[in-house]
C-alpha cells in the first residue's frame, strides 16, 4: 500500500534544526543535518540562518517536486526508548560481571555507561566548537 503524500505547505512548515558554525576566515556555515547537502554560508550568524531557511526550503520545494522522500525533523522523530544490541560474547560476559559487581542490573550498567559515554562525547564536541579557545602563545621575535 503507498503512503499517501501530505501537501508541500506540510512539509515547509516543518521546524528542522539548523547547525551554526563559526568559520576560522570569518562567516559561519549553517547546516540543516536532517536535509542531505542543505547546507548555506553567510557573512554574519543571523545572515547565515536566513539563508539556512532559504535553502531548506528550496531543497523541499525541489524533493517534493521530484518525487523523492522528505525526512522529518530529528525533534519530531519519537523514540520507543528501545533498542536490540548485539555485542561478543566476551564483551556480554564482562559487562554482566561488572554489573554485578556494581549491584545494579545489566541494563542498568549498559545505559549508565552510554549516559557517560555521550555526555564526554558532548563536552568534546563543546571543546572541538571553539568554546573552549585554545591558549595561543605570542610570536618570538628574532
Amino acid at each position: 500500500m503507498a503512503h499517501e503524500r501530505k501537501p508541500l505547505d506540510y512539509y515547509l512548515s516543518l521546524r528542522y534544526p539548523i547547525t551554526l558554525a563559526p568559520e576560522e576566515e570569518g562567516g559561519y556555515t549553517a547546516i540543516v543535518p536532517d536535509l542531505p547537502g542543505c547546507v548555506t554560508v553567510g557573512e554574519t550568524a543571523e545572515e547565515a540562518m536566513a539563508m539556512a531557511e532559504d535553502a531548506k526550503r528550496l531543497w523541499i520545494e525541489d524533493a517534493y517536486e521530484r518525487g523523492e522522500a522528505i525526512p522529518v525533523p530529528s525533534t519530531e522523530r519519537e523514540y520507543s526508548g528501545r533498542i536490540l544490541l548485539r555485542m561478543p560474547k566476551s564483551l556480554h560476559r564482562r559487562l554482566a560481571e561488572d554489573a554485578e559487581r556494581e549491584g545494579v542490573s545489566l541494563n542498568q550498567y549498559v545505559v549508565a555507561l552510554l549516559q557517560e559515554r555521550s555526555a564526554l562525547r558532548q563536552v568534546l564536541a563543546a571543546l572541538d566548537d571553539g568554546i573552549v579557545k585554545p591558549v595561543r602563545r605570542p610570536k618570538q621575535t628574532a
